[in-house]
């Protein structure tokens, strides 16, 4: 392990990420909207806090080890939220320091659970500045950086290794790590850019347009209005937030094949792609014909696009509603919130534990079932015609018990602090998942809940958007070993 190494990426980082406040200032000062000063300081500290850890150990140039990767993205990932919360917490916008870094952690996270009320009522470079913290979250700070740091002598293989969703990390879209995360990055702009210009096309303002897009292609959830995309009551708002909530939902690296091949055809040889296709199609059906037998919604139009929608928006753990989900009849908010637990595709800015998992865990289900039969039976587990590595079936085993260890503990820590059953199943569902809406006193906004509640709620949400290893490898006493 080398620490004066990773002082000083941790340094360039805080410094790199600071220019990410600058757009915040712009738009305060282009409103005159009043809160101009808490931007500034925040520029001015954390570009100070990253000189200070970069300027003493700016000589210190070895190549970073696996471990230091996962020090250096946790450290980050934290001081981000610390960083983020600033704005928050010094502006006067009537937030305690557990809910400004729950508000900025929910942002980098693309979680989307909100302390805040009264959206409509904050300054435009407030309400600008939460759609940008998630849109930065989406793909993953550190995969801008790996495509940066190497210019400053710096590998990037490990930190993108510790960073990147899924269980298989190793594969590249490119031969060299840093043009990985351009490809990557290039798909992510490219995707937010055409979601804008939808969205203003079909009515929304530019402003609106712009922050929208970027809670939209991260799969955050963000509005800038209380009603989230309810505001616009329009079907066609709708109908490209659920296209482009979608298309997030699927693995980037199948974007990129595509257009390298200027062909469908990846996505039609994929087997994680239609199996989410799948999900999402049956579980909508199952939303829309519900909702208009128990007569929710009378008109058949009605039933079809909430219930489309909603399930897009939580299936890919996006968040935006166009209805009270939480308060439709029987089972629905449950299953809705179950689904959330899959989530998107790996490789794409979805929360969950990811449908490739799923798939790996149902093939898994079924091959132990078989061998209750066959026990000398050798059964390969396949994915399409690609037969999976132990390594791979045992992670995902372990990923899932860390998963369910981790839900089970802070669900009953966060019942220990008062929260009713309900509301502390969905929260943390919702945190974990990145989902960020979740049932009982929760499905509106987070404001109710108790401070204890929102520091266990803003680690489970680090702990999903890092995917469990990265974050609780820290605490096994095997890694600082030397």
């Amino acid at each position: 392990m080398q620490p004066l190494v990773i002082l000083r990426i941790v340094g360039l980082l805080l410094m790199l990420y600071s220019t990410t406040v600058i757009p915040a200032i712009l738009i305060s000062i282009y409103y005159a909207d009043g809160a101009l000063m808490p931007f500034v300081d925040t520029l001015l500290l954390s570009i100070s806090c990253g000189l200070f850890l970069w300027f003493p150990v700016r000589r210190q140039k070895n190549d970073l080890k696996l471990r230091d990767g996962f020090i250096v993205v946790v450290l980050f990932w934290l001081g981000l939220g610390l960083v983020g919360s600033l704005p928050l917490y010094i502006g006067s916008f009537g937030l305690s320091f557990s809910d400004a870094l729950f508000e900025s952690m929910s942002g980098l996270t693309t979680t989307g659970a909100t302390i805040f009320t009264q959206l409509e009522d904050l300054p435009k470079s407030v309400l600008y500045y939460r759609q940008q913290l998630q849109w930065l979250g989406g793909m993953g700070i550190i995969v801008l950086a790996v495509a940066i740091l190497p210019m400053l002598g710096i590998g990037g293989m490990q930190l993108y290794r510790a960073e990147t969703p899924g269980p298989v990390k190793d594969n590249k879209l490119t031969p060299r790590i840093t043009q990985t995360a351009k490809a990557l990055w290039f798909i992510y702009f490219g995707l937010t850019v055409t979601c804008a210009l939808a969205y203003w096309l079909a009515g929304m303002s530019l402003f609106d347009a712009i922050g929208h897009s970027f809670s939209t292609v991260a799969i955050g959830g963000f509005s800038t209005h209380d009603a989230s995309i309810g505001y616009f009551n329009s079907t066609t708002i709708e109908m490209i937030a659920g296209f482009f909530m979608l298309v997030s939902g699927i693995n980037f690296a199948l974007h990129f094949s595509a257009l390298r091949e200027n062909s469908l055809r990846p996505y039609f040889f994929d087997v994680e792609f239609k199996v989410y296709l799948s999900i999402l199609t049956i579980v909508s059906i199952i939303c829309v014909v519900y909702l208009y037998f128990s007569n929710t919604y009378p008109h058949w139009s009605d039933a079809l696009h909430h219930g489309i929608f909603q399930t897009i928006s939580i299936g890919t753990t996006t968040g935006f509603t166009t209805a009270a989900y939480y308060n439709w009849p029987g089972f629905l908010p449950v299953m809705l919130l179950f689904i959330s637990f899959i989530g998107g595709c790996a490789g794409s800015t979805g929360g969950g534990m990811k449908v490739i998992r799923f798939i790996l865990l149902f093939k898994q289900g079924l091959r132990e079932i078989f061998r209750l039969v066959h026990p000398n039976a050798q059964i390969p587990i396949k994915v399409g015609n690609k037969v999976m590595a132990d390594k791979v079936t045992n992670a995902i085993w372990g990923f899932f018990a860390l998963y369910v260890a981790s839900f089970s503990f802070m669900m009953l820590a966060l019942m220990a602090t008062g929260l009713d059953q309900v509301t502390a199943f969905s929260a943390l569902a919702a945190s974990l998942n990145n989902l960020g809406p979740g049932l009982g006193s929760v499905g509106e906004n987070y404001s109710s809940i108790n401070d204890l509640s929102k520091w266990i709620l803003s680690f489970a949400m680090l702990l999903g958007r890092l995917e469990i290893f990265t974050l609780l490898v820290l605490f096994t006493p095997a890694f600082w070993r030397r």
